[in-house]
């Protein structure tokens, strides 16, 4: 009996060395994630993001009040959030069908915030540039690139293209140009766009009346801005590698934005369907080269491509409110998740920890007798 006992004494003095053993490589485990994701990290990734979110807000803001100020009208079915970056759903210069609900939601400033996120998710760091191809069917878009990388100090070389999809900015008296340029004078930018195209069918407004081509062509000859109007593919997506590349100086390309469906962008392959919302460090090049967009252009030379065009896609992984009202507040919502994450990952470290040294507390004596009695045998 005396010995039946003992064995089972041992028994369970090995089950409790076992506990112990799994607590602890629980606790390790628990403490690296922690580490990995530790709370200061995360606040540093909010603030980041936080400030973006805040340069959006100042940014539309300063759109709202140009939109006051020169007598134009809100339309509260079409902008109830007041943003002025919401057009007609037709136009002289509507090309394609757009989603108004997803108009909206990329006017939420947190947007800038998941464009941050974006950015580091492509590895692009402070110091590099950004080629940005933009078209003018999504300007919250370009706004939230342009607050992302004025954040982290990023350099964006920005192309843009006037033609929209439905409620983009599709007022001819206030076109992309034209919102830029609110940008610029308000002081939110600093740089100005390396070139303008008139985007629609060809990137040369093939689909436009004569009249209103011509206005546009004048408003973006007095702008002083470079003008692309080249309708061959190979040669436009030519000219604006060369200045993206161009432009970089000695700072590296480290990723292409592309904003919308400009036809330059995207080219014509079909392949372009492929592409995911958000980053892409693997894109399928066509054997087509004729039919290369700069998507594929920049992913040939091995530059990870952030698509920006399927926003509720976009809204669903990064936790943004769909067609909200009103705006959320620069902070809000899906910009505090990595933080509370590291936080979480913390508390469960820290109380696995506890658990193991109270454990062991408990149990040393069975712990060291059971040790001791294996180095004996």
């Amino acid at each position: 009996m005396n010995l039946l006992k003992g064995q089972l004494k041992s028994c369970s003095g090995l089950a409790k060395d076992r506990v112990v053993l799994t607590c602890g490589i629980i606790s390790l485990a628990a403490f690296v994630a922690a580490r990995a994701l530790s709370p200061e990290e995360g606040r540093h990734d909010q603030r980041a993001k936080t400030e973006a979110a805040q340069i959006m807000e100042r940014a539309i803001a300063a759109v709202r009040e140009h939109c006051i100020s020169h007598g134009m009208q809100f339309d509260d079915a079409l902008d109830p959030n007041h943003t002025g970056l919401i057009g007609l759903e037709y136009s002289e210069i509507t090309t394609t069908v757009g989603s108004l609900e997803a108009k909206r939601t990329t006017t939420n400033p947190n947007m800038a915030g998941v464009v941050l996120q974006l950015l580091e998710e492509a590895g692009v760091l402070p110091g590099d540039t950004i080629a940005v191809g933009c078209s003018a069917s999504f300007p919250a878009l370009m706004i939230a690139t342009l607050a992302a990388s004025k954040a982290v100090g990023v350099h964006p070389v920005m192309i843009l293209s006037l033609g929209a999809s439905s409620f983009g900015a599709t007022r001819d008296d206030f076109t992309l140009l034209d919102i830029y340029g609110v940008l610029k004078n308000s002081g939110i930018v600093d740089i100005s766009p390396a070139g303008v195209s008139l985007g629609g069918a060809k990137d040369v407004g093939q689909e436009y009346e004569a009249e209103m081509k011509a206005r546009l062509v004048e408003k973006i000859r007095l702008s002083g801005f470079r003008f692309l109007n080249q309708a061959d593919l190979q040669r436009n997506v030519s000219e604006r590698m060369a200045i993206y590349l161009g432009s970089a100086g000695n700072r590296r390309v480290a990723a292409f934005v592309n904003i919308g469906g400009n036809y330059a962008n995207l080219g014509a392959s079909p392949l372009v369907l492929k592409l995911n919302t958000g980053v892409n460090a693997l894109v399928s090049i066509p054997a087509a080269r004729e039919s290369h967009g700069v998507v594929f252009a920049m992913a040939e030379r091995h530059i990870a491509v952030i698509h920006l065009l399927h926003i509720k896609g976009l809204a669903l992984k990064y936790g943004l409110p769909w067609d909200p009202f009103p705006l959320p507040k620069a902070g809000d919502g899906t910009l505090q998740a990595r933080s509370t994450l590291s936080i979480g990952l913390g508390i469960v470290a820290s109380v696995y920890f506890s658990v193991t040294v109270l454990i062991f507390v408990l149990h040393r004596k069975t712990f060291f007798r059971t040790l001791s009695q294996r180095k004996r045998s």
